[in-house]
């Protein structure tokens, strides 16, 4: 196992340390990313500034994961001299199964984002939704074999499971917006359009754990905000923000088991 870890880490900090520079890049450059969305905003683009704000979460729980990866060594595996020997249990190696799983999934992803905002800040958005719509459908699949979580799952699975779902959550919101650009997609959106929005996300909430529904509902609430205030949008935004409503009673409904789950009766 010792190559996997190897391999997972190097991965994981790599591809970090490209999307967190190409990032911050696109954030100083001129144009800038939010120059470029503003530029550009469709039918299904977010206020950017909840963009930023989950971007920025997003660095600090993907930052405890790696931590997680390097601070210790599988059970059975080698151990760091001076390191601290880890208790062998089944959820521990269960952890670790599954974040050397996910590794390469949340590398592709990383490069992928990358990716995306060189050809967004080129403007080439054809280029960019595909590959939004690759790190996209690649976190979903990966959220999908996720294993479930119990109370006593290890810190390494709570956290793959914090971001592969973050992941895949923002990668709904990354494949929406910037779908709607590529096809300059003006509000309000048809009415099949509509009503296949304000069906998902609710019903994709219940088809969820809370966890992913709670970065749908983000999404959903990003949407409704970013399109406030845009002209001819008419009830658009109104009903998004219903939508969003809808998504949030869902979520807190499938939210009591688990928090029974964890904190009993």
């Amino acid at each position: 196992m010792g190559n996997e870890v190897s391999r997972a880490r190097a991965l994981t900090v790599s591809s970090f340390l490209a999307n967190f520079a190409v990032q911050t890049y696109g954030m100083i450059t001129t144009p800038n990313m939010k120059d470029i969305a503003e530029a550009n905003h469709f039918a299904f683009s977010p206020n950017p500034w909840f963009i930023a704000a989950f971007f920025s979460g997003q660095v600090m729980v993907q930052l405890a994961w790696i931590k997680q990866l390097f601070q210790n060594d599988p059970p059975g595996g080698y151990q760091a001299i001076g390191g601290i020997p880890e208790v062998t249990t089944k959820e521990s190696e269960r952890g670790w199964k599954v974040a050397l799983s996910y590794a390469p999934v949340y590398a592709l992803g990383n490069f992928c984002i990358a990716g995306w905002l060189f050809f967004w800040l080129r403007e080439d958005f054809k280029a960019s939704q595909l590959l939004v719509t690759i790190n996209t459908v690649a976190q979903l699949l990966a959220v999908a074999a996720l294993p479930p979580l119990t109370p006593s799952s290890s810190y390494l699975l709570k956290f793959t499971h914090i971001v592969a779902k973050t992941f895949a959550g923002i990668g709904v919101l990354d494949f929406i917006d910037n779908g709607g650009v590529a096809l300059r997609y003006r509000a309000p959106p048809s009415s099949l359009v509509q009503a296949a929005t304000y069906a998902f996300f609710p019903l994709a909430a219940a088809a969820s754990k809370p966890m992913f529904g709670s970065v749908l509902l983000y999404d959903i609430v990003a949407v409704a905000v970013g399109q406030m205030g845009v002209f001819g949008a008419g009830e658009w935004p109104t009903r998004l923000g219903w939508t969003a409503l809808a998504t949030a009673g869902v979520v807190g409904v499938k939210a009591v088991p688990t928090l029974k789950q964890y904190f009993g009766k």
